[in-house]
């Protein structure tokens, strides 16, 4: 489908019926995103429509009720429009200050709350003109957060392959640990099986919606079916109620800490399930500010800056794969 920025269409037009579609066909709600009107709005979609012969979405009365299947059509090549004036931005920006600008990464509480926290005060102090920020979530909201550009970036595992249109890049492999309380019958026990944890309530993360938990895995693997109390995405609630002896925690290895975890005893569980993988994801297309890629470096410093443009060329998840197949990934231990 091909079709003329003339004289009538104009770049404002395109924005408005991109937000529309993203505001679940609610004009009131994007004319309050957008600082506008509902009647300018509705007016300039229809003038869009006039100008293409083509309804792009469906209507009842005055409301929008869907996007028809020409709409779904203009509104792919309305996002990557988009995009590329937002490139286009960000590229000016990059020139004219490269030190200034706004970053943000939608990450899992662990990422947040435990790996993070160093880098960041570390990436804040060399760009105190930097304004960074951060969106916690599942790693599939996440992913989703970066699909639709909400964010610069996403690190998360395991759910992030669920998107295609991400380019993955691998950070650092984890394992997990198990957390009791002190004198609970697998305190002393440093040999623990999965027969024993099926034994016990088990309270720990969601198994998330790819079906690729490892943990999940590793007991249907073994025919057993723990039994699951409480779940929760941030590894700080799983610890108060593993100290009220609601149950066993199984958390990333991460979220253990040496200092503030002194009345829990944590169990290595490397032997029980097999190691995950953080990686960042980034949205096809993307343009990268210089202090994203620096970003990128410290976090996983194998990710340089030349790494990093040559998998974004890539444009399959088969030839990322493959471009990380040479490439030692490292323990989370050995890097952070």
């Amino acid at each position: 489908m091909i079709f003329r920025l003339g004289n009538i269409m104009k770049l404002q037009q395109l924005r408005y019926i991109w937000e529309v579609s993203q505001n679940d066909l609610n004009v009131s709600a994007t004319a309050l995103s957008l600082f506008t009107s509902q009647p300018g709005i509705s007016k300039q979609i229809r003038l869009l429509e006039d100008e293409l012969g083509i309804e792009i979405f469906a209507r009842s009365g005055k409301h929008l009720t869907r996007v028809t299947l020409e709409g779904q059509k203009i509104l792919k090549i309305v996002g990557e429009i988009l995009d590329k004036v937002e490139n286009i931005k960000q590229l000016s920006r990059d020139y004219k200050s490269p030190d200034r600008g706004s970053f943000s990464i939608a990450t899992t509480q662990t990422q947040a709350r435990y790996v993070l926290p160093s880098l960041i005060k570390r990436f804040l102090n060399r760009y105190p003109d930097v304004s960074l920020n951060m969106i916690q979530g599942t790693p599939a909201h996440i992913s989703e957060e970066a699909m639709v550009g909400s964010v610069d970036l996403a690190i998360a595992y395991e759910d992030l392959e669920l998107f295609s249109d991400l380019v993955l890049m691998p950070c650092y492999r984890w394992n997990r640990r198990i957390l009791v309380p002190p004198g609970h019958p697998l305190a002393e026990n440093s040999n623990i099986s999965l027969e024993d944890l099926v034994t016990h309530p088990i309270v720990t993360y969601p198994f998330g919606i790819s079906g690729r938990s490892k943990r999940k895995q590793a007991f249907k693997r073994n025919n057993l079916e723990p039994k699951i109390v409480f779940t929760a995405t941030d590894a700080d609630v799983i610890k108060t109620y593993v100290r009220l002896g609601l149950g066993v925690g199984i958390v990333a290895e991460m979220a253990c800490d040496e200092v503030g975890d002194l009345d829990i005893v944590s169990i290595d569980a490397s032997n029980l399930f097999e190691s995950s993988i953080t990686s960042i994801g980034i949205r096809q297309g993307t343009y990268l500010r210089s202090y994203m890629f620096d970003f990128i470096e410290k976090f996983a410093p194998h990710l340089t800056r030349e790494v990093v443009k040559d998998v974004m060329l890539l444009n399959s998840r088969e030839k990322q794969n493959d471009f990380f197949n040479a490439v030692k990934i490292p323990d989370y231990s050995s890097v952070l």
